[in-house]
């Protein structure tokens, strides 16, 4: 019998499987090679939200899998809340290595699976938020099932590091939940408990140091400073985001001292972003002088009725895209763009936290 038919037909299920392959990868973005430190971790694990997200939330759900996400990098929509990379990429540049997979093509790509894992899934929190997505304990318990299956060793993990990204979706869950303000500090020192828990439940897997983000100035965000016409913060929502962080830095203290350690320790993004907002206001720029203005992103809605991505029925684009994303610190309501990623990343305050990386 002429074996010739099958050998062709199998070549061409390879040929396919290799284009699909070569299409997941372009959504799998490479750290840049920014600042070596030498012999250093060979994986990192992410676990949060938005701002650390790779790819992982559903294609029918997220506004990150559709234009104008991901125009600049990789110049299509990969899944990232952005133009382009996002805090992940830079961090695992920093570390001198791949940028890990989002967990849901871990099957696909399971070559990848040894520089690390991204568990983080835009619009969710420590706790259960409007996004029907996993919150932290459940991507920590992917984690452990991993660790269950042999597809990690505790060994292994020695040599790991981790990042976990808050961006306040706990809050913005609560305001939209709850009538009380007055209960809010309370709230926030529940987040912050929970946080805890987490990062030592991350820890006893294994994990040798773990980063967790300070909370950005949310009240700088474009979703609040459009309120005074892009031109100031404000200010409430801010001494909120001070208690949150006040009360993060005590308890990654506190857990420092019940493991006899210096595993924990938190990402000053919130000082970062500041660097930012400040070099503008003093006129130095030396972090990147194109920022016109901080706080007016470049992908907005029409109206408060869409959002960045959004289309009517017939396809017609219901948001205004500024002409170069490098001009913009933000990308829509809530994220930054590359650029602004970029210079958060380069500020002295968050190169010295990331020292305590290894």
């Amino acid at each position: 019998m002429d074996s010739t038919p099958n050998f062709l037909s199998s070549l061409f299920r390879f040929f396919l499987f290799s284009l699909f392959l070569a299409h997941l990868q372009q959504h799998v973005v490479e750290g840049s090679r920014v600042s070596p430190i030498g012999l250093g971790p060979k994986m990192l694990f992410v676990f949060g939200d938005s701002y650390a997200d790779t790819g992982n939330n559903r294609k029918a759900l997220a506004s990150s899998w559709k234009l104008p996400y991901g125009i600049t990098f990789p110049g299509k929509p990969a899944g990232r809340f952005s133009d382009g990379r996002v805090l992940t990429d830079y961090i695992a540049g920093y570390l001198r290595i791949k940028t890990p997979i989002p967990y849901r093509w871990r099957k696909e790509l399971s070559g990848r699976v040894k520089y690390g894992m991204n568990f983080a899934y835009g619009g969710t929190g420590v706790f259960d938020t409007l996004v029907a997505e996993p919150n932290m304990s459940s991507q920590i318990d992917f984690l452990q099932q991993l660790l269950n299956d042999s597809v990690y060793s505790k060994r292994a993990l020695k040599t790991s590091v981790a990042l976990v990204s808050l961006a306040g979706n706990d809050y913005s869950n609560y305001l939209a939940t709850n009538a009380s303000v007055a209960g809010f500090p309370a709230f926030i020192g529940s987040v912050v408990n929970q946080v805890k828990v987490n990062l030592k439940r991350i820890h006893n897997s294994g994990v040798r140091k773990i980063a967790v983000t300070a909370l950005q100035p949310l009240g700088c965000l474009p979703r609040s400073t459009v309120l005074f016409a892009f031109e100031q913060c404000n200010g409430t929502e801010n001494a909120l985001v001070d208690l949150h962080n006040q009360l993060l830095v005590e308890a990654v203290k506190d857990l420092n001292k019940e493991t006899n350690s210096s595993s924990f320790f938190v990402l000053d993004v919130y000082n970062a972003f500041w660097s930012v907002f400040n070099q503008k206001e003093a006129g130095q720029g030396s972090v990147s002088p194109t920022f016109e203005n901080p706080f007016k992103p470049c992908c907005v809605g029409v109206s408060a009725a869409f959002s960045c991505a959004s289309v009517d029925e017939n396809g017609v684009k219901k948001y205004t895209l500024c002409s170069n994303p490098k001009s913009k610190f933000f990308w829509d309501t809530v994220h930054p763009t590359q650029e602004g990623w970029r210079a958060v990343y380069s500020t002295p305050v968050l190169q010295n936290s990331l020292k305590l990386f290894w």
